[in-house]
């Protein structure tokens, strides 16, 4: 780029080394000869507590491969309903006095909207003072999560924060959306539909099919396991995965004498992983489950490779059928054959890519009979699958063709603003 380089400001609760998209997105943007400042809080998702090193007093400013970072004094989401919402609040409330009292000006307003909507706030009332663009980028629907997430159904709570809602998507500039369900929904809220568009996530590059290697040396060997068929599931742990569904098929496994052949490998960590843990041994089926803490980004290709199939859940709700996870493009991109326990957009891509199976969530049975039907294929036919995977995710989920595309509004900005 030529000339004055655009100063994007990104508003995100989460980034680095909290692990999502964001985190690429603004590196890429500053090789694209972006200037990019986030606005974040202090890393503590999904453990809870603060990361080690960081701190209300301790490594507020930073800076990520040319990304400056600013992070709110926040209180951390701990374990239960009480400490997440003053999370939530208290980005907003040292969200409002930043926004007051800062002198920072930007081009735009990126806002990166992943549970909870509320830090969308701070963003909207900056580029409202600055009469800049703001552009967001939906990525949980609310108020509908709330509902199911957290089991609120109040309809004055519910009202009060679809108002809330309400009042982001009218102030901002223009809205990305990652699946095409979403732009439905929000556009059944009043919203425009130009004003609407799907830009789905992409896998950061690092996401390969990995190519086992052997014979280098020190280099270890990763191979799948000769013992079990092993499905692997990678990410956040909580209730809206709906991973509850494992024990019931791993009960079900049991019972009919197959204990010794599958095993399922959670890697990642979150909110109710310990909870999970609990139910597991207290079903007599650890033997079928393997526990792995949250490992950085880069080594997840490396670790879905160790097993034969990647596993994709999300509870059974209406919600859900719109919602197009993360952890499916990184499948996709690592060329793993996919077991889905889904409906709707993420189901279709599944069946569309032909890139595995899918079942309806909530019914362990028939998972564990696609499980079973999975573990009877020959690795050509696995390996064939994986193939799908990464020449639908190439097709559809290119990384460069989104940037140029997103490029487009960014530059924009400036002239706009």
């Amino acid at each position: 780029m030529k000339g004055k380089k655009k100063h994007v400001l990104v508003i995100s609760q989460y980034f680095y080394p909290e692990q999502f998209r964001i985190n690429d997105i603004c590196k890429e943007w500053v090789s694209r000869g972006y200037q990019v400042t986030v606005i974040t809080g202090i890393p503590n998702y999904p453990t809870g507590k603060f990361f080690k090193g960081y701190g209300v007093f301790k490594r507020r400013k930073d800076c990520l491969e040319g990304v400056r970072i600013f992070r709110l004094p926040i209180i951390p989401r701990g374990r239960n309903a009480i400490t997440l919402v003053l999370n939530y609040l208290s980005f907003v409330i040292a969200g409002f006095f930043w926004k007051t009292f800062t002198k920072m000006k930007a081009d735009c307003v990126f806002i990166f909207e992943v549970s909870p909507m509320t830090q969308a706030l701070p963003g909207i009332w900056f580029a409202k003072k600055r009469k800049v663009p703001c552009y967001l980028y939906v990525q949980d629907l609310w108020p509908e999560n709330v509902e199911i997430v957290t089991g609120i159904t109040n309809h004055k709570i519910i009202g009060g924060i679809g108002k809330m809602v309400d009042y982001i998507y009218k102030h901002c500039t223009h809205i990305f959306t990652t699946s095409n369900s979403f732009v439905t929904s929000i556009h059944q809220r009043g919203v425009p539909l130009e004003k609407l568009e799907y830009w789905p996530q992409y896998a950061e590059d690092f996401c390969q099919p990995f190519v086992e290697k052997a014979d280098e040396g020190a280099e270890e060997n990763f191979i799948r396991s000769a013992e079990h068929f092993q499905i692997m599931f990678t990410g956040n742990i909580g209730q809206a995965q709906g991973l509850d569904i494992l024990l019931e098929v791993a009960k079900y496994l049991k019972a009919n004498g197959l204990s010794q052949k599958y095993r399922f490998v959670i890697i990642g960590d979150g909110r109710y992983k310990s909870t999970l843990q609990e139910k597991v041994q207290e079903a007599d089926v650890e033997l079928m489950f393997s526990f792995i803490p949250q490992q950085p980004g880069e080594d997840i290709p490396r670790l879905l490779a160790t097993g034969d199939v990647a596993f994709l859940c999300l509870t059974d709700s209406p919600l859900f059928t719109m919602t197009i996870p993360a952890k499916l493009q990184t499948y996709l991109a690592c060329g793993m054959p996919i077991l889905a326990s889904v409906n709707g957009e993420a189901a279709r891509i599944v069946v569309e890519a032909k890139a595995g199976m899918v079942s309806r969530p909530g019914n362990a049975k028939e998972l564990a009979d696609k499980i079973i039907q999975f573990s009877a294929l020959h690795k050509d036919e696995l390996r064939k699958m994986g193939e799908h995977s990464r020449e639908y995710y190439e097709k559809h989920f290119d990384k460069d063709y989104l940037l140029r595309r997103m490029d487009i509004y960014l530059t924009g900005a400036l002239k706009q603003g």
